[in-house]
């Protein structure tokens, strides 16, 4: 097997995230590409298009939204995730077992003599009137029937993993600040998620395997179980084995691809580019080394926007909210030509979040 080094995946993880060149595509046709954007932060997918996408108009993704295109929803990773309501609807069942465990993991003993089954039917109770609630709302409105669980589990569970839901609008939308309402997925799209497949080869798996190869690929099962959160998808990637390329990292792990995906030489030039807080570009890999140095990988944890250097995480950047000025602050040095596109980069960034009001940007010392 070719061996692919680790500048030679990052070429390839940038050139799939539309981080190499900003794509000349609508922003919804980006959103299904990159299978979601995470959106736990509600302002950070428009950051994410603007560094992806050319000429990117933040009303069109806003547009999408209201229109009932794209949606937020949990997904990924039990996350908050951007997702086009096509893929909502073609996913979200085979993550239903995955988000349940999820919320088990950190509340099993407050549930544990909850039957999820009949809080999901108290639940859908609930929202049968077709008024969008608050976790809180709804979780106080079935509280009493389990009073020792607490209403953060019930709540949890109930928008999280029992009962598809939808985080309505305003949230979400452009330069808004809105709490959350949640409406079941059903009920805002107008047809209920697909019903899970019980054809062994797992084709919704294979559906997933395919589109994430093509937006982070070369990658390794480990990777696509860290992007997805699904644990249990080796029937799809054996059904699909046929059609792909294989590869190991200097690890000696496997790395599966699409035979005709992009894959840059590695002396591809790689431009300054600014990320939003929790990419996908980051997070979407168990081994991210291919886009991160050990010494930062918490950053990708921890909601820092990053920005990307020779295409690797080189700075965290954040604005200041007095003044709208992008401040940048390098993880190690720059040289002077690298300072300034990341100065350049910087004041676009300003000028696209204040609506060009502000560009001011500033980079700090080491």
């Amino acid at each position: 097997m070719t061996v692919l080094d680790t500048r030679t995946l990052n070429r390839a993880t940038l050139a799939r995230q539309l981080l190499l060149d900003r794509a000349a595509r609508p922003a919804l046709d980006a959103v299904r590409h990159l299978g979601g954007l995470q959106a736990q932060e509600p302002q950070e997918p428009f950051v994410g298009l603007f560094s992806r996408l050319r000429d990117f108009d933040p009303a069109e993704l806003s547009d999408l939204v209201t229109g009932r295109r794209a949606v937020r929803t949990h997904l990924m990773r039990r996350t908050v995730h951007l997702v086009t309501a096509d893929d909502a609807l073609a996913w979200r069942s085979r993550h239903d077992a995955m988000l349940r465990q999820k919320v088990l993991g950190v509340y099993r003993a407050e549930l544990a003599a909850v039957d999820l089954d009949e809080l999901a039917a108290a639940g859908r109770a609930v929202l049968a009137d077709g008024e969008p609630r608050s976790m809180s709302e709804l979780a106080g409105a079935v509280a009493g029937r389990w009073p020792d669980a607490g209403t953060r589990p019930l709540g949890e569970m109930l928008v999280t993993a029992l009962v598809p839901m939808v985080q309505l609008p305003p949230r979400g939308l452009w330069r808004t600040r809105a709490g959350v309402r949640n409406l079941p997925l059903a009920d805002w799209l107008g047809r209920a998620p697909d019903p899970l497949s019980d054809d062994a080869a797992d084709p919704v798996g294979q559906a997933l395997v395919r589109r994430y190869l093509a937006a982070y690929g070369p990658a390794a099962s480990a990777d696509l179980r860290a992007w997805c959160g699904v644990a249990g998808l080796p029937a799809a990637v054996a059904a699909v084995r046929d059609e792909l390329v294989s590869f190991r990292d200097e690890r000696g792990r496997v790395l599966l691809d699409l035979p005709d995906a992009p894959r840059p030489d590695a002396d591809t030039p790689a431009p300054v580019r600014f990320l939003p807080a929790f990419d996908n570009a980051i997070l979407g890999y168990h081994d991210r080394g291919r886009i991160i140095d050990d010494a930062h990988k918490g950053l990708s944890v921890a909601g820092e926007r990053v920005v990307l250097v020779d295409g690797r995480v080189a700075a965290t950047w954040n604005v200041e909210p007095a003044t709208g000025t992008v401040v940048v602050r390098p993880l190690s040095g720059l040289t002077p030509s690298e300072r300034k596109e990341v100065a350049e980069e910087g004041s676009a960034m300003a000028s696209f979040l204040s609506d060009r009001e502000c560009d001011a940007v500033r980079v700090d010392a080491r």
